[in-house]
Parts: C-alpha cells; sequence; structure tokens
C-alpha cells in the first residue's frame, strides 16, 4: 500500500506547496529519533524538546498562512459588499447575476482553504500516532492537551473555525438576498429554519462537519453501514463529479430493498415454531427455518457484490424475483405439507439478499456530502425492517381459504412478502436509474472509490482536534509503511483484494479482533430473536401476538439507543473504552438469561434480553466504526470489500446460531434455553480477552 506521504503529496494544492506540514521530513526525524535512543546518542527529553519545536514550528507555519488566506478572503467579501449596497436602490439583473457568482467563487476559494486545513490536520495527526508507535512513547496526549488549552493556542486558531464562520455567513446572507430578487427581502438571519439552498454553501457546510467531525447520532448511526472512507478528503472539484451520476429515486428504492430484506427475514420469528409443528416438525425446527435465509446470503452476497461492478439495476430486479418466488414457496408449503418446500422457499429469499448491491450503491453512486445521511438511512431502514418484521408476522391472526390455497398466520408472511416484492419490482422497473459506468469509473479513480461514514480527519472536536483515541494507533500496521518514499512509490494501493482468501491476507490482527466482535454480537441478537417464540411459549405461555409485540419493542430500540450513544456516550469516552465495556455488558446479559433458579420469570428474561440486546447494539456501531478506520484501504473497493467480509461474518454467526438451535432441540425445551446460551457466553468471554490481549500488546 502507498504510504500516507505519498498520498498527502499528491492531494497538495500545488500553488500553496510551501505551506503544508512537511511530513516526509518530519517521518524521517521520527526515523532518526528512534535509532539515536536505540544506541544511546539522545535522551529522551531532548527527543521530546526537539521534536514538539519542530511540530510547534510547523502549525505555526499553517496557522499563519490560514489567517492571511483568511483575511484576503475577507478583503474580497468586503468589496464585493460595498458594489452590492450599490445595487440597492437601483437593481440590475445582469449585475446581480454576475455578483452573485463572485460571491460563489470566493466560496469556491474558501473550499479550497477547508481542504488545506483537513489535509494538514490529517498529516498532524499521522505523524504524532507514528512518532508514538516508534519511539513507545505516549506523546500525543501530552502534547495536544499542552497546547489545545493553552490561551495563545494556534491548534485553537485553527480548529474553532472563528474566521471560517465568519466568512460562511457572509458568503451565505449575501448569496440568499441575491436569490432571485423576488418575494421576501427578510435575512437569514430571521428565518434560520429556511436554510439556503446553495451548491456552493452545502459543501462548505459539508467540509467544516468533516474537518470538525464532531460526533453526533447521524455520525454514529452511519457507522453501522461499515461504508468506509478514504482518510484524506478529496478535492472540492472532485467532489462535483458525483452529482451528475446521483439520482435520489434510485438511493430511496435501494433503502426500500434492504427494509423489506429485513422484514422479510424476521417476519416468520413469531410464527416459525408453529408453522413446522403444522408440518409435522419439531418446534426447534424454526432454527432452520429462520437460518436458511442467512445460510443462503453467505453465497448471494459474493455474487452480487460482484454483480455490482458491472451493474446495480439488473441484481435488484434478480433480487425481487427471487425474493418473490421464494416467499410463494414459503406461503405454499402449508398446503402442499412439504418442509422441504418451506425451506427451500427460505433459501429462494437468502440468494435474493441484495444488501451489498445496497452499500455498494450508496458508497459510489452518492456524493460525498449526502454519503453519511444514506449510510445513516441504511442503517435505519434495516432497523426499521427487523422491528416491524416480527410485528407484522405476530399481528396476521386470521384463517381463511380462497379455492384450494390457505391464508393463515403461519402462511401470511409468505403472502404479504410475496406481494410487497412484486410491488417493489414495479416500482423499480420503472423509476430506477441505471448510473453511468463511464461517469462512475472516473469517480472512483479520482476518490479512490470512498466509502462514506467515517471521516478519518479530527476526530475530537475543537477542543481538542488532534487528540489520537489510543485504538486508532493500529491503524498505522495497515496504512503507512516505514521505508523511505522511494521503497513506498513501488507498493500498489489501488489494487483491490481478488479474492476472499486475498482479503483474508490484508487483514492484521485487530481486524480480525473486530471481526469476532462482530461474529459474537451477530450470534448472540441471533440467538435472542430467533429462539423467542419457543423459549417465551415454553416458560410463559405467550401467544404470537405477544411474542410479536415483545421482539417489536426490542427492534424498536436500536435508534434511541444511537441516539444516546451518538450524542453523548462517544463524546465522553474513547471507542476502545466503550468497546470494552459494550462487552462486558452483553456477557452479563447473557449470564443473566440463564435459568439457574425457579422459576424463571418475565421479568429476568426481558430484562436481560433488552441488556444483550442493547450493548450488542452499541458495540456493533463502535466496533464498525474501528473497524472502518484499521481496515486496510484495499479492502474500500471491489468484490471483496470490508463490507463483504463484516456481511459474511455477520451471516455466518446468524447460521451457527441458528443451527445452534435446531440441534439443542434435540436436548428437550427444557434445556434449550441454556445449550443455546452456553456457547455465546464463550463466544463472549473469547472476544473479550481477544480485545484486551490485542490492545494490551499495542499499548
Amino acid at each position: 500500500m502507498v504510504a500516507f506521504g505519498k498520498k498527502l503529496k499528491e492531494r497538495q494544492i500545488q500553488e500553496w506547496l510551501g505551506y503544508y506540514i512537511n511530513y516526509k521530513l518530519m517521518k524521517k526525524k521520527v526515523r532518526q529519533y528512534a535509532h539515536q535512543i536505540e544506541v544511546g546518542t539522545q535522551d529522551r527529553r531532548q527527543v521530546l524538546k526537539d521534536f514538539s519545536r519542530m511540530l510547534d514550528n510547523q502549525i505555526e507555519k499553517i496557522v499563519l498562512f490560514l489567517l492571511e488566506q483568511q483575511g484576503l478572503l475577507a478583503s474580497r467579501i468586503a468589496k464585493l459588499d460595498e458594489q452590492h449596497d450599490a445595487l440597492q436602490p437601483q437593481p440590475n439583473i445582469s449585475q446581480i447575476y454576475e455578483l452573485r457568482e463572485a460571491y460563489r467563487a470566493v466560496g469556491q476559494d474558501l473550499l479550497k482553504l477547508l481542504f488545506f486545513v483537513e489535509i494538514n490536520a490529517v498529516g498532524l495527526r499521522k505523524i504524532l500516532k507514528k512518532f508514538d508507535k516508534r519511539l513507545g512513547y505516549r506523546f500525543t496526549n501530552d502534547y495536544v492537551k499542552t497546547r489545545a488549552n493553552h490561551p495563545y493556542s494556534q491548534l485553537q486558531q485553527v480548529f474553532k473555525h472563528v474566521g471560517i464562520g465568519a466568512v460562511v455567513g457572509a458568503i451565505s446572507r449575501n448569496l440568499h438576498e441575491l436569490q432571485d430578487r423576488q418575494g421576501s427581502y427578510l435575512s437569514i438571519y430571521d428565518h434560520p429554519s429556511l436554510p439556503l439552498q446553495d451548491p456552493v454553501v452545502d459543501s462548505i457546510k459539508a467540509a467544516v462537519d468533516r474537518l470538525t467531525h464532531s460526533t453526533n447520532f447521524l455520525n454514529f448511526l452511519a457507522q453501522h453501514a461499515l461504508i468506509m472512507q478514504d482518510e484524506l478528503p478529496a478535492p472540492p472539484i472532485e467532489e462535483r463529479v458525483d452529482d451528475k451520476k446521483y439520482h435520489f429515486m434510485s438511493l430511496l428504492l435501494n433503502l426500500a430493498n434492504t427494509f423489506l430484506y429485513m422484514v422479510n427475514t424476521y417476519i416468520v420469528v413469531p410464527t416459525a415454531d408453529d408453522y413446522s409443528m403444522s408440518l409435522g416438525a419439531a418446534a426447534t425446527v424454526c432454527g432452520i427455518v429462520i437460518g436458511a435465509m442467512a445460510v443462503a446470503q453467505v453465497f448471494s452476497s459474493v455474487y452480487f457484490s460482484a454483480w455490482s461492478n458491472k451493474s446495480y439495476f439488473k441484481p435488484l430486479v434478480f433480487s425481487s424475483i427471487v425474493l418473490f418466488l421464494g416467499n410463494i414457496m414459503y406461503a405454499l408449503a402449508y398446503d402442499l405439507n412439504s418442509i422441504a418446500v418451506l425451506l427451500i422457499g427460505r433459501l429462494f429469499c437468502g440468494l435474493g439478499s441484495a444488501r451489498a448491491v445496497n452499500r455498494r450503491y450508496i458508497s459510489d453512486c452518492v456524493p460525498l456530502k449526502y454519503r453519511m445521511q444514506a449510510s445513516a438511512g441504511f442503517v435505519s431502514a434495516s432497523a426499521l425492517g427487523m422491528a416491524c418484521g416480527p410485528a407484522i408476522g405476530g399481528f396476521l391472526q386470521t384463517n381463511f381459504r380462497i379455492y384450494k390455497l390457505t391464508f393463515n398466520e403461519e402462511t401470511l408472511p409468505g403472502w404479504i412478502m410475496g406481494v410487497a416484492w412484486l410491488v417493489y419490482l414495479i416500482w423499480l422497473c420503472i423509476s430506477f436509474k441505471e448510473p453511468s459506468r463511464e461517469i462512475e469509473e472516473n469517480s472512483i479513480r479520482q476518490e479512490s472509490n470512498a466509502e462514506a461514514v467515517e471521516n478519518d480527519s479530527v476526530e475530537s472536536g475543537p477542543k481538542q482536534p488532534l487528540l489520537i483515541s489510543s485504538e486508532d494507533r493500529q491503524q498505522d500496521e495497515d496504512g503507512e509503511q516505514e521505508c523511505d518514499e522511494s521503497e513506498e512509490a513501488r507498493e500498489d494501493s489501488h489494487r483491490a483484494a481478488t479474492s476472499i482468501r486475498s482479503a483474508y491476507r490484508l487483514l492484521t490482527p485487530s481486524v480480525k479482533v473486530q471481526l469476532l466482535i462482530y461474529f459474537m454480537l451477530k450470534y448472540a441478537i441471533e440467538i435472542l430473536l430467533s429462539e423467542s417464540s419457543v423459549i417465551t411459549t415454553y416458560y410463559f405461555q405467550w401467544s404470537t401476538r405477544t411474542v410479536a409485540i415483545f421482539l417489536f419493542c426490542v427492534g424498536l430500540t436500536v435508534l434511541p439507543v444511537n441516539i444516546v450513544v451518538g450524542n453523548y456516550i462517544s463524546n465522553m469516552f474513547e471507542d476502545r473504552q466503550i468497546l470494552m465495556a459494550s462487552e462486558i455488558m452483553v456477557c452479563i446479559g447473557v449470564l443473566l438469561s440463564f435459568h439457574i433458579f425457579s422459576p424463571y420469570t418475565v421479568p429476568q428474561y426481558v430484562c436481560s434480553g433488552l441488556i444483550m440486546f442493547v450493548s450488542a447494539e452499541v458495540l456493533e456501531g463502535v466496533n464498525l466504526a474501528l473497524l472502518s478506520r484499521v481496515m486496510s484501504s484495499r479492502l474500500s473497493r471491489g468484490t471483496y470489500n470490508g463490507g463483504l467480509l463484516s456481511t459474511e461474518a455477520g451471516t455466518i454467526a446468524r447460521v451457527i446460531a441458528d443451527g445452534t438451535i435446531t440441534l439443542a432441540g434435540y436436548l428437550g425445551n427444557s434445556r434449550l434455553l441454556n445449550a443455546t446460551l452456553l456457547p455465546s457466553l464463550l463466544i463472549c468471554i473469547s472476544s473479550i480477552i481477544a480485545t484486551c490481549y490485542t490492545y494490551n500488546s499495542l499499548y
């Protein structure tokens, strides 16, 4: 992989070359310091003093240039304001148009300045990480705290954006007043709820948000999608290429596909045990019935990911047709009295899983400024589908026949979803717009197929903009090379993995641990959801409707939990701390779920289940956020990408969990709960140990 130094050099604005961080020089100094300390020719205090002075000089150079450019922009705006005032008595349409374009030109130059700041911020973070890793010091925290909290801090001059905010405000206000010159002439400050719809202002706001990268709900939610982002921003002129291929209705169709598929997955959960018994099988065969989709999804994810290299429309059409047929087979199994037809129908549904296409469409065809929202929409659609599926399935309480076809609580999920996929297919054929492959290929070359959600710029916001969470240090193992520039240039960072084996070889120990954690949480959630109908019927005699309400309430916790974590908890603690705490809470939830003392009560089951599920949801968001940072950029594109690997890990976990339920069923319903929870507990403990070992070995 080409090292950060070369990518930094390629992204620099040519006319400002002398004002960027001298990353190459500082990297050589770090190697020099490491060698001097190793041979004993330099002591630790002198190294820290020299390196601190070098960083201060680099930051001062950046800040002074930033202030100079802000002054030039302010002068240009002041002159434009004078022209604007002169137009007030007698407006002239042509002059208004020219003035509006002049303000937009200032906005474009401000975008270049924000791009300049962001690249330098990333460079500073990387060199601090490299220094800590090579010399084994915890220098970064001390340096950032002493500089950021000082009243004359130059870091604050950059990351509080006071001057930049004033320039953005001036541009926005004047463009708003010049917009069409029709209707009300009130200022934007009089109607803050009606923001200016101007592409330049939108791009500036997106760049500022990316630069500060203050963690919020939308950002945290988007991390669940594992749509990875290149660590360096794309130049402003390149971002506009995306708008040519963006089609909102096509994005909406992809999100609808995600929602319907998740509904399809979980709509059978409340009634799968009764359906199995109606066909002469044991109630615990519901594990195989539910898990059959996941088995097929293991294979469908690969061919859909490969297919999306050539088209998006055709895979979605194929997915809809296969899911329509699978649901019809699922519904007909009752009248055919065939468990085989039931399972084949569920396998067909799994073969129609187009989640890889949905992810790929967002990463390739949605502009950067909308990609976080689209990624959050992907996760929200999945969560809503998971909640609505059991609710719909549990409330289909009817029984009638039309000709020779039976419509009851067991077959209606199949009929309902069959009709839903048929309607979706018609909508897809009418409204979907296939993006131009030529435009997409150009965009991929320009942006390295950047995939959104985790903008790796400045992670801790304006207070400590360069403060690095301790888990970020592992990224150096797969993202930076210790060789000199000539060696780095010979390596190819744009070559995507060509097989599962080659993708696996790109996984570092920390990435493998993150995938193990993902496997664990998906296993635990699948055990909880899939066996809920059998467990609650055996212990509490719950009806199908009660089970559906319970699962619906559990699914509804996803978004509120992410709001709390995204807005509050993630701003108070490091991701690594949240990760470990969430793993421990999942383990506690599993322990509390065991049937040790009689009687086994509803409060024990509900409370332990909620602890397990909520903790797993928090863990998923944090884990995928870390995974997107430490995973090789070679896994951010191509068929065998990071999203596919995480999907496969989660799908295999679901397959094994559903198989465990069926096998444990041979022990009897009285032992089913403990028999299925024991593997969950062992996997959870293993992931905690692996996490502790990995991070302790790093730090």
